[in-house]
């Protein structure tokens, strides 16, 4: 047995989550991916996958080689790139986590280009608004946006960008425009409860600074449904500008407490902690920070345009 093919195999399997969504990324035979895996466990004595009607999931020696195996694959290749040189092509497959809406709106649309330079890599995108595991989900690298929780994650921080109080126009023309953080009291504030969001803000205002715990009947778990409610007027929101970006420059969407500052959302490409990062990850992060730029980093995005 080719026990470094086998592994790439149970690699693809856990990735992928099934034997034939295996052998379509592998381009063999689903047949021959169940055998390639029968006779791994059976060399290591160890139940590797527990079969059941949802799928395919590790068992915990599983989970362990699939961390090993990913980082000794990642090192091989990293090897053989750098003994072809500089002029070689990346191969394999990138698995990145975005929120659902960011990628909607800004990840997804700029992927393309990527793939047109990097022909011989793919992407395998996952989406989702919640801090998944990465090492568990098989994650080469995650977006994340505000404050990290763990503070030995191994992250590369990207840009950010300013947060605002917005609204429709329909809902200020009923319910008035507050002037000042705390007017936000006597509003309907569509409450974000996901990272990034919350029911207390801190404004500033040169050397004034406000605390200020907004209310709120509708909590939202998605951004997708924050941006839905208030395109629709149910009330205002403390939202990412990259949030409703298209929306502000058409009027659809307007910012209020302009006078006053909000902390700023950054945005985070994180990397599983301990596992080597592969070059065809390290090229999509660069090309990602480089494609938002202009999202991400307006102001500087602005300079660089008019030198």
């Amino acid at each position: 047995m080719d026990r470094l093919a086998a592994m790439e195999t149970f690699v693809s399997v856990i990735e992928t989550g099934s034997f034939s969504a295996a052998a379509r990324r592998l381009g063999v035979g689903q047949p021959a991916v169940s055998k390639s895996v029968a006779l791994l466990e059976d060399h290591l004595g160890v139940r590797l996958l527990l079969r059941s009607t949802r799928g395919l999931t590790p068992t915990d020696a599983g989970q362990r080689l699939y961390e090993r195996a990913k980082a000794a694959i990642d090192a091989a290749d990293e090897a053989e790139l750098a003994a072809r040189g500089a002029g070689a092509s990346l191969t394999g497959t990138v698995r990145v986590c975005a929120a659902v809406t960011f990628a909607r709106l800004h990840l997804i649309p700029v992927l393309e280009g990527f793939l047109e330079r990097h022909p011989e890599v793919d992407l395998d995108v996952v989406l989702d608004d919640r801090s998944i595991d990465l090492v568990e989900e098989g994650i080469d690298v995650a977006l994340r946006m505000g404050s990290l929780d763990d503070s030995a994650m191994t992250a590369r921080k990207l840009g950010e960008g300013p947060r605002l109080v917005v609204g429709a126009p329909a809902y200020f023309a009923q319910a008035g425009t507050p002037r000042t953080p705390a007017d936000l009291a006597r509003h309907r504030v569509v409450i974000y409860s996901q990272r990034g969001g919350g029911r207390t803000w801190t404004f500033r205002r040169g050397s004034t600074e406000m605390s200020v715990a907004v209310g709120g009947r509708l909590t939202v778990s998605a951004a997708e449904g924050m941006r839905a409610a208030v395109l629709c007027g149910m009330g205002v929101a403390v939202a990412s500008e990259w949030m409703f970006l298209n929306e502000l420059r058409s009027g659809e969407v307007v910012s209020v407490l302009g006078d006053w500052s909000l902390p700023t959302l950054a945005l985070w490409a994180v990397f599983p902690t301990g596992r080597l990062v592969n070059a065809r990850t390290r090229a999509l992060v660069g090309y990602v920070e480089e494609a938002l730029a202009p999202v991400l980093n307006p102001v500087r995005s602005a300079v660089a345009s008019e030198r």
